[in-house]
């Protein structure tokens, strides 16, 4: 079920309506209908894979049982990897297993042997990526000892399975989520209102920004050997948007929702593109992975502990991590070790955790030095992008030859795109309002503190007619991730 779809604005009501009106509202019977809720959100897309992620869950769910009871040393490791081994596996197989098989088949053939391997035609199930990387952090936690294992299976199934943030995110701490499953939930006017600004907001952003950037940027790279380098080059800027629209679009659609029932969900992106370098980025951009791998993988390794080549070591290893999560595919590799060779001149100048306040803090505009330093950081990543587009290597590369050609400089034929100027504007409208609202959780999060009622209203009332003026409201397009 897609959040922009008609299935979607029924769904939603129905079950806001039950939840808040028509049971008896105890914790019990929210939970409850949260996972069959859930279940049904999940299973609207293939019900055949309803029964992988309920395994996970029963899996995960009787691990942290015993790795609570166990004082063994020994035993609990043994149930953590157990935990790992099947999260990590159906991930493998599901995601990874042709690309194995591809790569292996290559490195043969690449020694003058030649062997053939006979793929699966595997269908990847919707968010398999986000919520075994949800259930495992439950998992190391209760190692850890920093969260206690639950016995209430309603509630941490309604914690694997919350339908507003299952399938592409944010991938939330069992430490920030699982216990609002305990929690009594009471109806806050103002929460379920600010939550319908943030999913006006993501739908503005999914329908008018990323999906018309998605037009003109598949029908530019599908075709890239047809165009000259100021088109390919409006291909990747395109592109840019379009994946921060639509990504981010679905967080804000799935906070916006979890607060309509009483949930706080982690900021997942914080106005990334006005970051001033690539620490900042990584800051701002997908935080509830960025973290993840921060706090389960990188400190764990060592951090910025230790020596320089240490350092250097677990840099790379995070982002070649980032890049192969996202898909199986070398281009995502390289698009992570891009980004950590971006990195590593930051680290080495012990300029990482540089900027931890937003840019032109208490000012209305950057100065020159921070605008600089953000159309740098911008550049950089619209350059790395293109590996993340691209469909493989060969694809890339010829694609960036392309841009630094002869024709880089020459104007693009706007004739061949009708209606690309009319979304040049609306991108440059869309960060205006991200600008004015970088302080805030999401864009228009500043036009609740407009004082004149008319003005607030007229606004909201613009973007709506914006969704439906420049939204493709006819056709329900994918969200981009739910294909990691």
């Amino acid at each position: 079920m897609l959040f922009n779809s008609l299935d979607f604005a029924v769904f939603l009501p129905l079950v806001f309506i039950l939840y808040w009106f028509a049971l008896d509202k105890s914790i019990k019977s929210q939970n409850l209908l949260i996972v069959m809720s859930s279940y049904l959100f999940y299973g609207w897309w293939d019900w055949r894979f309803l029964g992988l992620i309920a395994f996970s869950t029963l899996v995960d769910y009787v691990v942290g049982i015993q790795l609570d009871k166990s004082e063994d040393a020994f035993r609990r490791k043994a149930l953590l990897i157990l935990s790992l081994s099947v999260n990590i596996g159906l991930l493998g197989f599901f995601k990874y297993y042709n690309f194995f098989l591809d790569s292996f088949e290559d490195a043969f053939t690449l020694l003058g042997m030649s062997i053939q391997t006979n793929t699966l035609n595997i269908i990847l199930p919707v968010g398999i990526s986000f919520y075994t990387f949800q259930t495992m952090s439950y998992s190391i936690d209760v190692y850890r000892r920093k969260l206690k294992a639950t016995t209430d299976l309603i509630a941490f199934t309604a914690f694997v399975s919350f339908f507003p943030q299952l399938v592409a995110g944010p991938i939330e701490r069992a430490t920030n989520l699982l216990p609002q499953f305990f929690e009594k939930r009471k109806f806050d006017y103002q929460q379920a209102a600010d939550g319908m600004r943030q999913i006006l907001w993501g739908l503005f952003k999914k329908m008018v920004i990323a999906d018309n950037c998605a037009e003109f940027a598949n029908i530019i790279f599908n075709n890239s050997t047809d165009y000259g380098g100021s088109t390919l080059l409006l291909g990747a800027l395109l592109f840019t948007f379009q994946i921060y629209g639509d990504f981010s679009g679905y967080s804000d659609i799935a906070i916006g929702t979890s607060r309509l029932f009483g949930f706080r969900l982690m900021q997942n992106f914080a106005f990334p593109y006005f970051s001033r370098d690539v620490a900042e980025f990584w800051r701002r951009w997908h935080i509830s992975l960025s973290t993840w791998f921060r706090d389960y993988v990188y400190i764990p390794l060592g951090g910025s502990q230790g020596s320089r080549s240490m350092q250097i070591r677990n840099v790379f290893i995070i982002f070649l991590l980032s890049g192969f999560w996202h898909g199986a595919n070398w281009t995502f590799i390289v698009w992570g070790g891009l980004n950590a060779v971006y990195f590593i001149p930051v680290l080495l100048r012990n300029k990482n955790r540089k900027h931890l306040e937003s840019v032109a803090q208490g000012r209305n505009c950057p100065n020159f030095r921070e605008l600089f330093a953000m159309l740098g950081t911008f550049c950089l990543t619209v350059f790395s992008w293109i590996f993340f587009r691209a469909e493989n290597m060969d694809h890339a590369i010829s694609y960036l030859a392309g841009i630094f050609s002869n024709t880089l400089f020459e104007i693009p034929d706007f004739s061949i795109f009708p209606g690309a100027l009319t979304l040049l504007v609306l991108i440059a409208g869309f960060l205006i309002m991200e600008w004015q609202g970088r302080h805030g959780q999401f864009g228009i999060s500043c036009i609740r503190f407009i004082p004149r009622k008319v003005l607030r209203w007229s606004l909201y009332v613009l973007i709506i007619l914006m969704i439906d003026i420049f939204g493709n409201t006819s056709e329900q397009i994918e969200f981009i991730y739910f294909q990691f």
